[in-house]
């Protein structure tokens, strides 16, 4: 016998506002966005041009990538739920 449960009232213990992974969602997009927009810009960097373009695009993977990853770093600390942090 299975115990049904109501799916829309919630627990006492259950916060519904709550993002299971801990990661605000909006980052994730943004990452995804930011990535791809990065690896096309290199893309076209790398195969319209000769040396200058392939070296152009290697200094722009060594300073836009840590960048990207510590802006967006930081905006999911400030971001991300302090009050009811994921397991």
């Amino acid at each position: 016998m299975a115990i049904e449960r109501n799916v829309e009232l919630p627990t006492q213990h259950e916060d519904v506002e709550r993002m299971p992974d801990g990661v605000p969602h909006g980052i994730v997009g943004l990452t995804l966005l930011f990535s791809v927009i990065l690896a096309l810009l290199l893309a076209f960097m790398v195969l319209s041009s000769g040396g200058v373009g392939k070296f152009a695009g290697v200094t722009i993977c060594v300073l836009a990538i840590p960048a990207l990853v510590t802006s967006l770093s930081r905006k999911a600390d400030r971001e991300r739920d302090h009050a009811h942090p994921s397991r």
